[in-house]
């Protein structure tokens, strides 16, 4: 496992060490545990960041397939 170094402000410290305690981990866990949630939150918020973008790239030619198969489907000789 690998070593840093962080700078806090003393009440995010103190309150870090508050919650670790509460939940009877260790400071260093409860950070670690803080960063996994983060970068789970992260990781999710740029997938649903790409699927917008890509969802908008594709908009307007699902919109002109779409109308393809809405004239079919009202052509009774198709």
């Amino acid at each position: 496992m690998a070593a840093i170094s962080l700078k806090l402000p003393a009440e995010l410290l103190a309150a870090s060490g508050r919650c670790a305690d509460a939940l009877r981990l260790t400071r260093a866990a409860y950070m670690r545990r803080a960063l996994e949630e983060m970068n789970r939150e992260t990781r999710a918020r740029l997938r649903a960041r790409r699927l917008r973008d890509a969802s908008r790239k594709v908009r307007g030619e699902s919109m002109r397939v779409n109308a393809e198969f809405a004239a079919i489907e009202r052509d009774g000789d198709a």
